[in-house]
């Protein structure tokens, strides 16, 4: 395979560009050292505890892939290093995949999960998700603050997924090789099923966010999706959410596949565990 870069995160997404399915997604990350896995049934998915773990809380962490690709097995090593980082055992959630599975099933699933840690006394959950992974999240935050179900104690979205219509000017503006607008609009199609684009569940984006637990997004500069996030960050701060918002400069969709392998994941994977808990240490 020919490649124009030296950053894998921009190879994979150039290699997908030409049509390429080569690297594979989860070759990207190193096998982080130390964690324990074990699988579970139901809901489907898979614990991964680091060393020393905290006692008592959890992360839900839900992959990403367009709705129609990701899984545990993809996003494991990437969520293993999260899990080192801020020192928590991770839960990341399997959900089924578009044709088979469409909206609202996705959020089902995860909610399912949710409920499951809440069952068995986990009360202070930071759920996280990159890209469509990062929409579920925060459709399961607005979910449980509408049902009243306990709040997640915080939010982690990477190169979140907002904006189905894929308005955002960034489209425009980035170096992104593979998500054009035509990609994005097709993929959310494909979710939506003929559902609205802008229900407040399929497209956060367009929810009342008020209430919603502190939210740390991390992005690419570089990523079609930059404004997705940047949009977000203004209406959660409009909804007096506690928001940070993070920009990695030269950095495409889901750079943080790459930890243990690029500097800038490890870099983004440290921020995010040390904020993560933050959140989780009472």
């Amino acid at each position: 395979m020919t490649t124009t870069t030296q950053d894998p995160n921009r190879a994979l997404w150039e290699a997908r560009a030409r049509g390429e399915q080569t690297p594979d997604w989860e070759a990207l990350a190193s096998e982080p050292d130390g964690i324990e896995q074990e699988y579970l049934d139901a809901p489907g998915g898979l614990w991964l505890r680091p060393p020393g773990a905290l006692t008592g809380p959890a992360v839900l962490a839900i992959h990403g892939g367009g709705f129609v690709s990701g899984s545990v097995a993809t996003h494991r090593r990437m969520f293993g290093h999260l899990a080192r980082a801020a020192g928590v055992a991770t839960l990341a959630v399997e959900y089924g995949l578009v044709p088979e599975h469409v909206f609202p099933s996705q959020l089902d699933a995860v909610t399912a999960a949710y409920q499951w840690l809440l069952d068995r006394g986990v009360t202070r959950i930071c759920v996280s998700g990159d890209s469509c992974g990062a929409m579920l999240a925060l459709a399961l935050a607005v979910r449980a603050r509408d049902e009243g179900l306990p709040l997640p104690a915080s939010l982690l979205l990477m190169s979140a997924w907002t904006d189905l219509e894929a308005t955002g000017a960034s489209y425009d503006s980035g170096s992104d090789p593979f998500f054009t607008r035509e990609l994005v609009r097709g993929l959310a199609a494909g979710y939506l099923a003929g559902a609205d684009p802008h229900d407040p569940l399929a497209a956060p984006l367009h929810a009342d966010l008020r209430g919603l637990p502190p939210t740390y997004l991390q992005v690419g500069a570089e990523e079609s999706l930059l404004d997705d996030s940047k949009r977000l960050a203004d209406r959660l701060r409009e909804a007096g959410v506690e928001v940070r918002l993070d920009e990695f400069a030269d950095q495409l969709h889901t750079f943080q596949m790459g930890a243990g392998r690029t500097r800038v994941a490890d870099d983004a994977i440290g921020r995010a565990g040390s904020w993560l808990r933050s959140t989780l240490v009472t």
